[in-house]
């Protein structure tokens, strides 16, 4: 559970893993999420929907922290800020949006990393940690993901972590102002279970 004791924040993560610890984005990490978007802006923008003209606003980054507060409250959606551990410096974030349950049971992932930190392993790790969250204390079926055709370094994150293709979904999101095909990816709990038996399995052997 995240603690906020007026703007400041306590470090009590959701969700920690070797390198890396989630937790919820509260309103005093804005300077933090501004400077790291900001200075991300040109990777990020090409595989995002298109930036708004108040995208780093303080303003807007308040609105964000309220729409995932109350997502969470309803059960929707789970967003957190990925950050270094120990010393809790802000990388990047990841969600689990569209939560569904019912005989569903689902929610879809997404995630983005400052670009000072790509290529160091940490987003397969933060990966890895929200699936067993979203597993474990969500009690969800199936996390669903989807990432355009050329994003290598996002295909081997979700590869990395047990997620398998399901196909490709045409014309599926706006990003950056044009609707572009998807490689659509699936994880089920039970994905899970077998990549954990044929690990140990193999260490035996």
């Amino acid at each position: 559970m995240v603690f906020l004791l007026g703007t400041m924040v306590t470090e009590d993560y959701v969700v920690r893993a070797a390198s890396v610890a989630l937790r919820p984005l509260a309103t005093a990490d804005y300077p933090a999420w501004a400077r790291l978007r900001g200075s991300s802006r040109d990777e990020l923008v090409p595989f995002e929907p298109k930036w708004g003209d108040h995208e780093l606003s303080r303003a807007a980054f308040r609105l964000r922290v309220k729409t995932r507060q109350r997502d969470a409250s309803e059960d929707l959606g789970y967003a957190f800020g990925i950050f270094l551990s120990p010393d809790h410096e802000l990388t990047g974030g990841i969600s689990l949006s569209g939560v569904r349950r019912g005989v569903t049971q689902s929610a879809e992932l997404g995630y983005w990393m400052g670009t000072k930190f790509t290529g160091a392993g940490l987003m397969t790790e933060a990966v890895g940690a929200v699936v067993r969250y979203a597993f474990g204390q969500l009690k969800l079926h199936r996390i669903e993901a989807a990432t355009l055709p050329h994003n290598v370094a996002s295909i081997r994150v979700l590869e990395n972590n047990g997620f398998q293709r399901e196909g490709l979904a045409r014309s599926y999101l706006e990003i950056n102002g044009a609707w572009r095909d998807h490689i659509r990816f699936g994880l089920i709990e039970s994905d899970i279970r077998a990549m954990t038996t044929s690990h140990f399995a193999g260490g035996r052997s």
